[in-house]
């Protein structure tokens, strides 16, 4: 069923470092246009309506994150099963997963707009938004949400494509979208002067364009992973595999960004500078994070092929490869941060107390960059073979219990903006050290969805 324009990849063959290289490498590209969306917000805000503005934008990051954290960790739960299914050649199955995807994406795309769009305030007093970006912090989400299900659709459809192996197409709609956003972000609040809500408004449009392009692909394809609107229906079967190793994810994530409001609402107590020194310096952050957390997508869409092909060894000497790769990528990065991390912070707004805070939180949680190497390896690994419980305790135990512990401990006994962000660092630290000891006991095969049938 395989058509001639496919642009899936199989990555059950060939160099191993070619197949995880060439498929990161657009994956690394399209999340670096995907992060342009808030990079390029914070950037015009911060430089055309002021540092309370820049603030508001950054305070609400760990907010949004809560909504959209499920739906990004159910769709890489969707892209194992139908990875899986696609190395198995198992056409029938694949086009089930897929349209049991699109089905209740769409369900609970709706049901999510309307819950946040009434819960917006309540968040804001969790984070203990300060009166002077409250205002602007409420206008941005209420206006953002309102395009949440654009955002998923394009998440959902692009992860039913990296699942196949094709990660340029995503990057393709990435780079069109985001390139519009920019050119809306000028337009709404360079020049006609809107604010955050023109920044909003640039991004929802943006988000819009770049799930009806995905869409289209789908439905245009002739690959078994081709989407036909009457078709749309889900197939409980199906279902229950998605959420068997989709939910342990989203769920991570959701409650991992929810706890993340916490930390966030610490910063905010330090007033506005602190506030966008720690938004640029989140901005550049996700940023710089971004090939480490591609090749860890890498590594998860080749474990489930391999894995579905039933070759365990090769999808086992692919995460040496990833491990070696990511950490050569980690210490480039963290080097470049130290030496550049002032300038970087001036890219978003010229106030001095911005640039000192913001300089001080690059360059000291750059260094821990090489944790991140190692847990997005053996996280990616063991969600490709299907594992997805055991690493959802681990990482929810050492982001979420440990963080908030540090937190609750750290604010009553050296209460600085330094002290408080480093719970994000030891977070990484402690899932480094847990989740590579847990990987090197487990077999990496038994949850594999081909051995649930």
């Amino acid at each position: 069923m395989k058509g001639s324009g496919s642009k899936a990849k199989r990555m059950t063959e060939g160099s191993i470092f070619k197949c995880l290289l060439y498929f990161a490498l657009p994956l690394m590209v399209g999340n670096f246009f995907q992060q342009l969306y808030n990079t390029v917000d914070s950037i015009i805000v911060g430089n055309f309506v002021g540092k309370e503005a820049l603030a508001a934008i950054g305070s609400v990051d760990s907010i949004i994150n809560t909504y959209i954290g499920f739906f990004v960790g159910l769709s890489a739960g969707a892209g194992v099963v139908i990875s899986q299914y696609y190395g198995a050649s198992d056409d029938e199955n694949v086009h089930k997963a897929v349209h049991t995807t699109i089905a209740i994406t769409l369900i609970m795309a709706i049901g999510t707009t309307i819950i946040s769009l009434f819960t917006t305030d309540i968040f804001l007093r969790i984070s203990r938004v300060p009166s002077d970006v409250w205002l602007e912090a409420e206008t941005y989400l209420g206006i953002y949400f309102l395009g949440l299900v654009g955002l998923l659709i394009y998440n959902m459809g692009s992860g039913i494509l990296r699942a196949v192996g094709d990660s340029k197409h995503p990057l393709y709609f990435l780079i069109f979208s985001a390139l519009s956003n920019t050119v809306l972000d000028i337009i709404f609040v360079a020049n006609l002067r809107l604010g955050v809500a023109g920044a909003a408004y640039a991004t929802i449009i943006s988000q819009a364009l770049s799930a009806l392009l995905v869409l289209y692909t789908l439905i245009k394809t002739n690959d078994c992973y081709k989407i036909s609107l009457k078709k749309i229906r889900i197939y409980p079967k199906l279902l229950k595999q998605i959420f068997r190793i989709g939910l342990p994810t989203a769920l991570q994530m959701m409650v991992t960004a929810f706890s993340n409001v916490f930390v966030q609402s610490y910063i905010n107590s330090f007033g506005s500078a602190a506030m966008a020194g720690y938004s640029s310096y989140n901005k550049i952050d996700k940023v710089c994070l971004l090939p480490l957390q591609s090749i860890g997508l890498a590594i998860t869409t080749f474990m489930g092929q391999n894995i579905g092909a039933g070759n365990s060894e090769r999808a086992i000497k692919g995460v040496k490869t990833a491990t070696r790769m990511n950490v050569v990528t980690a210490i480039v990065l963290l080097t470049f941060l130290w030496v550049v991390a002032p300038y970087l912070i001036y890219i978003f707004n010229q106030d001095e107390e911005v640039i000192h805070y913001g300089t001080i939180f690059l360059r000291t949680m750059s260094p821990f960059f090489l944790c991140v190497a190692y847990n997005q390896i053996h996280n990616g690994a063991l969600k490709g073979a299907g594992n997805t419980k055991i690493p959802m305790i681990i990482m929810m135990s050492c982001f979420i219990v440990f963080r908030q512990i540090y937190l609750f401990v750290i604010s009553r006994v050296i209460n600085t903006p330094i002290a408080i962000a480093l719970g994000y660092p030891l977070g990484w630290l402690l899932c480094t050290i847990i989740l590579s000891i847990y990987y090197k006991k487990v077999d990496i095969t038994a949850h594999s969805v081909l051995s649930q049938k």
